[in-house]
């Protein structure tokens, strides 16, 4: 049965955080945004600002920011999770005795946790305890700095419970950020976890000096491997031909606003994986964590995945990105 939902809560003051609560507050909805840290919430609440993360960006009176998660939590049936995957399920044990019995929670992260190899709405049930049909993701083509300044964009919110996922993407329609809605949570989530990977390598390719060619070569050949796995595990295919799948994919593999897609830059331009995340200034880049858990996903599911493969032995075990290419193009070739 879809409703409104009242006050939301989006924990997590990153920069895509900050922007969805700013696209709630627009759409009329009061939102506190929980942040880990309180001279952020202090800022945030005197000066509208979170210069932090969206520099410049003016964010809405309906938007009011705390780091208490109890204050942020409390009375509260929409929240939103928008701390990075590999930390979800820390945060989350702390704060699930705070959550509403019967809230709706909406996944914002992408990616596979390490050693679990679990999605993150896989995580968020086995923490929280709740039923499948209370719990969303939120995913699609959308870099933070152009959502928050009002460029048009749309998303996927995927819910097993129709209503649920109806009041979500009213809440969420402003004049500029259009979500669609639908029942595949599985392809849904890998697409967005999967693409992290991808522009990574996107990234590597554009470091080294190589052109546009490569990088449609790259995206087309993740999305193969995006494909196959997202099939394996009970995806639709259309999931990944749309907004989270190819939508995501093709704008996170060519904005230099992507994190994974500068990380992956660094790389090829001559940084070690330690300098990349240094110049990163704090900002996660999800794919570097989650090529391990994706390659290993895929392993267990006897899914091929060779530029997965390749990016995690650039990230992690000291492969060069020169010697990354190489061995993808000593692939042998076959039909397409």
């Amino acid at each position: 049965m879809t409703g409104t939902v009242g006050t939301a809560t989006v924990m997590g003051a990153g920069a895509w955080g900050t922007a969805l609560a700013k696209v709630l507050g627009d759409g009329g909805t009061d939102v506190r945004l929980w942040a880990r840290r309180a001279e952020v919430a202090d800022t945030i609440n005197t000066t509208r600002r979170n210069d932090d993360y969206l520099p410049g960006l003016i964010l809405p009176p309906e938007v009011q920011a705390t780091a208490d998660p109890a204050e942020a939590l409390d009375g509260v049936n929409t929240v939103l999770l928008g701390v990075p995957a590999q930390s979800l399920r820390a945060n989350l044990t702390d704060w699930a005795p705070l959550l509403s019995p019967d809230a709706t929670l909406v996944s914002l992260a992408k990616g596979i946790e390490l050693g679990t190899l679990m999605r993150m709405t896989q995580v968020i049930l086995q923490v929280t305890g709740f039923d499948a049909s209370q719990v969303a993701v939120l995913s699609g083509p959308n870099l933070a700095i152009e959502v928050a300044e009002g460029q048009p964009a749309a998303t996927t919110i995927a819910c097993t419970d129709s209503g649920r996922a109806v009041t979500l993407q009213r809440a969420l329609n402003t004049g500029y950020f259009r979500p669609y809605t639908n029942a595949d949570v599985v392809g849904t989530e890998i697409g967005g976890a999967c693409k992290n990977v991808i522009a990574l390598a996107c990234g590597m390719a554009s470091g080294i000096g190589l052109g546009e060619n490569t990088a449609a070569a790259i995206i087309t050949r993740g999305l193969a491997e995006i494909m196959r796995l997202g099939m394996a595990l009970g995806a639709q295919p259309a999931t990944l031909a749309g907004l989270a799948g190819v939508g995501d994919l093709v704008a996170t593999c060519t904005s230099k606003q992507s994190r994974n897609f500068t990380f992956g830059h660094r790389l090829g331009a001559g940084m070690t994986v330690a300098e990349a995340r240094k110049a990163g200034e704090g900002h996660v880049a999800e794919g570097v964590a989650s090529c391990q858990s994706v390659l290993a996903l895929a392993t267990s599911y006897d899914v091929e995945m060779p530029l997965t493969e390749a990016v995690e032995q650039v990230c992690h075990e000291g492969l060069s990105v020169i010697e990354a290419i190489a061995l993808l193009l000593g692939r042998r070739t076959k039909p397409e």
